[in-house]
């Protein structure tokens, strides 16, 4: 179960938009990351360059975690919202759920549940 202070270094770290040194600083070395019903990818490495790729393809990203967040046990919910900004100023807005299981102070599994229509870019 990680602690208070562990999971508000890690929503702080995500919301300062450092989410490959969050990966780096807070998911074991064999965790696994799900979008939606996806096979998950494997292994903390895999999931650094998957976030990579991401967020190459944005020219920014703003990163909110909309409170509360639900800690039972091992088990964490996150409500995120990501608005990312393309490099031809097209926008995304993402809302999600992130479902996480901690061993301790890391993150062992994390399960996003989002509406893939969400992807949609849109005009400002």
């Amino acid at each position: 179960m990680p602690s208070a202070e562990t999971l508000e270094r890690f929503i702080a770290r995500v919301e300062a938009n450092a989410h490959v040194e969050a990966i780096r600083e807070f998911y074991v070395e064999h965790a696994t990351m799900q979008e939606n019903l996806d096979p998950p990818r494997v292994g903390r490495d895999a999931l650094i360059a998957n976030e990579e790729r991401a967020l190459a393809m944005a020219a920014s990203v703003r990163s909110q975690c909309v409170r509360p967040v639900f800690v039972h046990g091992d088990h964490v919910v996150i409500r995120w919202i990501f608005e990312f900004t393309g490099h031809d100023e097209t926008v995304r807005r993402i809302e999600e759920l992130a479902w996480q299981r901690w061993e301790g102070e890391r993150i062992v599994q994390e399960q996003f549940f989002y509406d893939p229509k969400q992807f949609a870019p849109q005009r400002r």
